[in-house]
């Protein structure tokens, strides 16, 4: 059970960033747009929405299963995780949040949603490179020292990376 709960405990973030907060944003007194939501925007940003919430859920499931933790600090991978779509993006759990909420800011014609995904990149950014990665050379040492060589923090790699 306390497995399970910290498994679910992954979900907190990008619930709070990807529907509450939308919510909130959406709804509220002050929605402002800068366009008018048309069929194309709409269609488009709820295809990004949909695939990116697939991508996400198959990389949590990655770290949970491969790297025996979450995705959460509280909980980090005990395993450096180097398959599948981390072959290409080193943070693509983060990356799929601020992509639902591009999908979400086409999707509903909202510049609040936009604001909010690039406020949210800034401070992923500046913990990434303030915090989490110094604690993953510490816990992973050479292998994510040669890792964070090879694959790109934000923008994929065209071809995955092979480890030696």
């Amino acid at each position: 059970m306390k497995s399970i709960l910290r498994q679910a405990s992954s979900f907190i973030a990008p619930i709070l960033f990807c529907i509450i907060i939308p919510y909130f944003l959406v709804t509220g007194k002050n929605r402002v747009s800068i366009f008018n939501p048309s069929i194309v925007l709409s269609l488009l940003g709820s295809i990004i929405c949909l695939f990116v919430i697939v991508g996400f859920i198959l990389t949590t499931r990655m770290i949970i299963l491969k790297g025996r933790g979450t995705i959460m600090p509280w909980n980090p991978s005990r395993s450096l995780v180097v398959a599948g779509i981390y072959r290409y993006i080193r943070n693509p759990m983060i990356l799929s949040v601020i992509m639902i909420e591009v999908g979400e800011a086409l999707l509903f014609a909202s510049v609040w949603l936009g604001i909010l995904a690039v406020i949210f990149f800034i401070i992923n950014h500046v913990y990434f490179v303030l915090s989490e990665e110094p604690g993953l050379e510490k816990r992973f040492g050479e292998d994510y020292i040669e890792y964070k060589k090879n694959v790109p923090r934000w923008i994929p790699r065209l071809k995955p990376w092979e480890p030696d």
